[in-house]
């Protein structure tokens, strides 16, 4: 059965007021969009940007509430409200909403409600007034709690995904057909503190990792096996995971010592980014009897919504899986790279149907993998269009692209060699008169985006890839 969409109770300067109260008498016939009426109304009601909160929602759920069940951490609705022995934020909303727990669970505009009200009650305890409330990047310190991280790190992680949606913009589509956008808009999110915390999608540490192109961070010692693999026990076996939430989501899960759960690695689905959370050596907590024998690798998303299984996440896994493989020995075949599902013991449906599995193995044996994903629209974002590239050699092109809308320009550096494999790429974009911004390092299909605001200015941009490097002079003042 599909979720209920109803009105909620609101909270306005600290009382309970029944929000038919604000806006008159149910209508006769129900609304023609009425998630988008939802997010609207809770927007208002809650004094919260209209665009965020739907861009939260959608990086924490693609907008599916999974008709009232929970997420691998408790998490439950649109808006991911937690219920967990460490969180609370669904019984949070609870009392800011009076709305009924089980309500709030499978109600998709009493969930809305609900997680407005949690980020508003955030906005609150940091003290932002009615103008700062008004301005979207005032809300980055709220957004970053609301993902309920157990690092800064994280709640980087988590906050930065929000602020990329908004400005690549949205368009999703509900279980129920209904569309629901946000328009690609410039917001320079104030970090504050989180300004000088380690950005997880620009650092590795390669000491610490088993596959160069992960990130790394550590899960919690008491979610996971310390071991000496494959002495001790030999692996072959690869597991494949959907991690029944977000990317940041997980992470965070990973990270928390009440979950008992782990995996070696997380793929995201947006661009097929890797973290690794376990050294192989040791057991993740994944797969149970198969856990001395194998390497788990979770992937963002839900079984039941195949809008987060991307190409980019399919290669990247692919990429990760064909390493482990060749490293271990292990047969790149399915009687060796398996399923949750598939594991004996195991009551999990994950990768489920919607997973790939043709594509995912062809993949993994090489078909396929020569070539690039990525694109440098996809990589920066709806709304930009290429106005000039160069060739670096065989290895790859670093393009030049502008936003009308907002007056960003984007740089973004496209591998064409090695793809899958991290090697050192670099894009960078300088506007006359500001400080260059750079992005380098060990990646498997692209560098960047870099952008910043540049309408009317002039730019010098470039990058690297192999042993082949571009640098522009300043140009393209008028765009």
């Amino acid at each position: 059965m599909k979720a209920r969409l109803r009105r909620p109770a609101a909270l306005l300067a600290g009382s309970l007021i029944p929000l038919s109260l604000l806006i008159g008498p149910p209508a006769s016939a129900a609304p023609a969009d009425p998630m988008a009426d939802a997010f609207a109304g809770s927007a208002a009601t809650y004094e919260v940007p209209r665009d965020l909160l739907v861009a939260l929602a959608y990086a924490e759920t693609h907008l599916d509430g999974h008709d009232g069940a929970p997420s691998a951490s408790g998490g439950y609705g649109v808006m991911h409200l937690v219920s967990n022995p460490t969180t609370h934020t669904l019984e949070q909303a609870a009392k800011l909403t009076a709305e009924p727990v089980e309500t709030l669970k499978t109600d998709d505009a009493a969930n809305i409600a609900g997680g407005a009200a949690v980020l508003r009650a955030h906005a609150d305890e940091l003290g932002l007034d009615a103008t700062a409330r008004k301005d979207p990047a005032k809300w980055y310190t709220a957004v970053a709690r609301y993902g309920n991280a157990t690092s800064p790190e994280v709640a980087r992680l988590y906050a930065d995904t929000v602020y990329d949606l908004l400005a690549t913009g949205v368009r999703a589509a509900t279980p129920d057909g209904e569309s629901v956008t946000v328009t690609a808009q410039a917001v320079q999110p104030d970090r504050g503190a989180y300004a000088q915390t380690r950005d997880l999608d620009r650092t590795f540490a390669a000491a610490a990792v088993d596959y160069p192109s992960a990130h790394w961070v550590a899960a919690s010692s008491s979610n996971y096996a310390v071991s000496n693999r494959p002495t001790s026990n030999a692996i072959d076996r690869i597991v494949i995971h959907v991690t029944q939430g977000s990317y940041a989501g997980t992470i965070s899960w990973f990270q928390n010592p009440a979950a008992q759960v782990s995996a070696h690695y997380v793929v995201r689905s947006s661009d097929g980014a890797v973290t690794q959370m376990v050294r192989e050596k040791d057991r993740a907590w994944h797969a149970r009897d198969w856990n001395s024998r194998s390497v788990g690798i979770e992937h963002e998303g839900y079984v039941n919504d195949a809008s987060w299984f991307t190409d980019a996440m399919y290669r990247s896994s692919a990429a990760l899986t064909r390493n482990v493989a060749d490293r271990y020995g292990i047969p790149k075949d399915r009687a060796h790279i398996v399923g949750h599902v598939e594991v004996p013991g195991n009551d999990h449906t994950d990768p489920g149907p919607n997973w790939d599995w043709t594509r995912y193995m062809q993949y993994v044996n090489g078909g396929g993998g020569g070539t690039n994903p990525h694109t440098p629209q996809s990589i920066c974002g709806a709304g930009y269009e290429t106005v000039d590239s160069a060739a670096l050699g065989s290895a790859g092109t670093v393009y030049l692209l502008y936003n009308n809308s907002n007056g960003y320009n984007c740089v973004a550096t496209v591998k064409s060699t090695s793809i899958g494999t991290a090697t050192a790429t670099t894009a960078y974009l300088e506007v006359q008169g500001k400080t260059r911004v750079t992005d380098s390092g060990s990646f498997a299909y692209y560098a960047g985006p870099v952008r910043a605001p540049a309408a009317g200015k002039c730019v010098k941009w470039g990058g690297k890839a192999g042993t082949s490097s571009y640098d522009s002079p300043f140009e393209h003042c008028g765009s």
